[in-house]
Formats: C-alpha cells, structure tokens, sequence
C-alpha cells in the first residue's frame, strides 16, 4: 500500500463531504419556516392578506378631520411596506373606521377591529367609554386573547394601560400607580430646560384643552414638568376647542397685566391661531416673548395664519419634513403619504405602522410565516423597545410604555418653520435626563 493512502483517502473524504453539503445547501428547503407556505392564522391573517384596522376620529362637527393625519400615514406606510416585500409573504390592507369624536362610534370601530383584523394600528380616539371589546376580544382559536392595540394617540390612561395596548409614545402615567394617590407620570421636559437656559427665566399661563379630562390631565403633566425646570406657571388656563377668538380676550389681558413672557398651549391649532390673532390685536407681539407649543402647531394652517404667529417655538419628537434629505426613512414618508397630506399626525400613524412591521416581522422570525396570531404579536409588542423609525423618530420604548426622551425645537417665523436645536440637520437631543418624573393626583 502507498505511503500516503490514509491520507488521501481523508482528503477525498472531506472533499465529497463538501460537495455534499454544497448541493444539499443548493437544493429547495423541505422544512422550517423557509418552506412554510402562507395560510390563514388568525382573525385578519389570510395566505395573501394581513388586515389592520386604524380607528380614528375624522368626521365630526367640533374639529372637522382633527385625525385624518394618522389615517394617512398607516395607509401611507402599508404602501411603503408592501413595495418592500410585505410581511410574511403578505401585503397589508389597512381597514379604516372612523370614531368622529364619538364614544360609541369609537366602540363599534374597535368591535369591527376585533372581528375582522389582526390588530388595530394608529389608532386615535379622544374619546373611549371602554376598551372592554379589545381585550376581551376573541382570536381564531375562541381565546379572549385580546386585539392587539398600537395607538398613535392616547390622551387618556383607560387605552393607554390595557393590557393589549403599546402606545407609539408610550403613556404619561406610570399605569401601575394609576390607581394609587398621588399616581406617578412621565413626560419629555428637555424642551423646557432649553428654553429657559436660552431665554433666561419664564413665567406665564399653561393653556389647557377642556375638551375632555383626559386632553386636560395630558397638558398639565406637561406643565407641572416644565416647573421642575424652572418656569413659573402663574395661570393653568382651560380652553374649548369651540371658543371664538373673544374667549382668548381675559387671558391675553391678564398676561400683559402680569408682565408674562411665556405661553405653552395644548389645544387644537385653530385654537392656537384665535388666541396668537387676539394677541396681536392686543399689541402683546414683543419678540422676547417665548411663545411655545408641541405636534399641535406644526401644521400648515401656522405658515398660513402669518405674521400673527411669529415666534413660535414648536418642540417635536420626530425629525422636520424639511429635512427629508436627512433620513432615508422620512423622504420615504414624504413619498408614500404625499406631500399634500403630511402633517404630524400623519407622522405618528406612520411611525405606529412601522412599529407593526418591526413586531410582525419579530413573529415571523420567531414563529415563521404561519406564526403570526395575535398572541404571538403581543409577545412581540411587549419586547419592543428602543424604537426610533428608521431614526425619524425619537426613540421610545413602546414595550414598556415609556414616552421619549428625544426632542428638537423649530422656529416658526416669516411663515417658514426653521431648526432651532440642536443645530445640526437631523438630529434631535436624545439625553436620557430629559424625562421627567412628575408625581400628582389627577384622578382617574
């Protein structure tokens, strides 16, 4: 025998053994999820279609399309995910029920939710009697599994802490002290810091919506958050989104009698606009005053409403549409949504879409293409954290429920909202230490 014949007998061995697992890597998988062939698995869920529904409050008398904006955005986003693949071999159709500022509208749109989708996504409802028919909620199977809920705006603690529910923006009350006295919040206050280290010291009135506790409880935290920053709140100030211009008369007065040079406003744009024209008439127009508000004044009805709106310092938790060029993800939004129909709202329902991808694709990941049933979603939702959108948006840990701690400031003036801080295009101040605990009662 060779010499050499154990040795080449060897290395003809692992040479046949590495074709073999060659060809067998080039042949069709036969099991696992690979193979798996799309079916129908859970309310919602077909071989071709995945159904979400966006329940939302557009057509209504009190603030005519106030959410249309979200509507937009999931329907923009679904586009944008089925250009890219879909989920798990599957586009996805987006159902749209509007709750038009109606309790039991609201609850027929989340009873259709629970009887023909597989979630509900970028919801907005202001107002919620119950979320009983989305947790009691059956699946496929018969279990009250729950419709798996990803809201892209909750005003209130009876959403936003079921336990089918993962806010976009996670909820201002820590919900396990929601029935306690005081009860526990947190809220984004980097804004406020900004300003007074900008503007030297505040001190102005709150501006509350009255429209429902809920929207009133909302701003307060936002104030009382601002005061750990040092602004001093002289006046909380409740507001309808009904009241005429001449409701904002008393208020102006009083802050010009006060020496004020700070206002923070929660109610609907209009609102904002009645109360800023009043204030002009009022000849309250120094630039010094620090005129500030969140999504609520980043709208197109400001750059419309002129100089009467000059100087407003709109805080955001999501990157400007004027710095589409900046993020991928955001000139996708520009994109699929249209630059007709952008607005903040418009953000959030997409960024609500997004995070339902994330979390179905975690499902299909785990479970495979077959796995995705409401149950399995949840499980997905529940460890979804550090979510930012494709970095459009301020990261938030929707797993938890915890608002973002991520802001950046705009300049609204001359009918052009410009960047403020930070600085740099595309970026946003992301410092941990910008979410505040604030502890009070405000009933539940």
């Amino acid at each position: 025998m060779p010499k050499h014949s154990n040795r080449t007998r060897a290395v003809r061995a692992l040479v046949a053994s590495a074709a073999l697992a060659t060809t067998l890597a080039a042949l069709p998988a036969t099991g696992g999820a690979a193979a798996q062939k799309p079916e129908a698995t859970e309310v919602g869920v077909s071989a071709t279609e995945i159904h979400i529904a966006t329940v939302a409050d557009v057509d209504n008398a009190i603030a005519p399309g106030i959410l249309q904006g979200t509507v937009d955005g999931v329907k923009g986003a679904a586009k944008y995910i089925n250009a890219n693949g879909g989920i798990g071999g599957r586009k996805v159709v987006v159902d749209f029920y509007d709750s038009k500022l109606n309790p039991t509208q609201a609850r027929n749109g989340f009873i259709n939710a629970c009887q023909n989708d597989y979630a509900m996504v970028g919801t907005g409802t202001f107002l919620i009697a119950s979320v009983d028919d989305i947790v009691n909620c059956k699946d496929k199977a018969g279990k009250a599994t729950g419709t798996p809920d990803l809201p892209a705006v909750t005003t209130g603690s009876l959403e936003a802490c079921s336990p089918v529910s993962y806010p976009l923006n996670g909820t201002q009350v820590d919900c396990s002290t929601l029935h306690k006295t005081p009860q526990t919040y947190h809220t984004q206050s980097g804004d406020a810091k900004y300003l007074q280290k900008k503007y030297g010291p505040l001190h102005g009135a709150l501006i509350v919506s009255s429209d429902s506790k809920d929207t009133q409880n909302s701003t307060s935290v936002i104030g009382l958050a601002a005061e750990q920053q040092g602004v001093k709140l002289r006046a909380t100030v409740p507001m309808s989104s009904r009241d005429p211009q001449t409701a904002y008369t008393p208020v102006i007065q009083q802050m010009k009698q006060n020496g004020d040079n700070y206002n923070n406003s929660g109610t609907p744009v209009d609102n904002v606009i009645a109360m800023r024209q009043e204030a002009q008439l009022q000849g309250l127009t120094t630039p010094n005053f620090v005129w500030t508000c969140l999504l609520n004044c980043y709208d197109k009805k400001m750059v419309a409403a002129g100089n009467a709106v000059d100087d407003t310092h709109v805080s955001m938790t999501f990157l400007p549409f004027e710095e589409a060029k900046y993020n991928k993800t955001l000139a996708n939004f520009v994109k699929y949504v249209g630059k007709d129909k952008i607005n903040g709202f418009a953000v959030w329902g997409w960024a609500a879409a997004l995070a339902f991808q994330q979390a179905a694709k975690a499902v299909v990941q785990t479970n495979g293409v077959n796995g995705l049933t409401r149950a399995n979603l949840l499980t997905a939702m529940k460890n979804l954290h550090g979510f930012n959108a494709g970095g459009m948006y301020g990261t938030v840990d929707i797993g938890n429920k915890l608002p973002s701690y991520c802001f950046m400031m705009l300049d609204l003036k001359g009918g052009k909202y410009t960047r403020e801080y930070p600085t740099k295009p595309g970026t946003m101040d992301c410092k941990k230490s910008n979410l505040a605990t604030v502890q009070t009662d405000l009933g539940h």
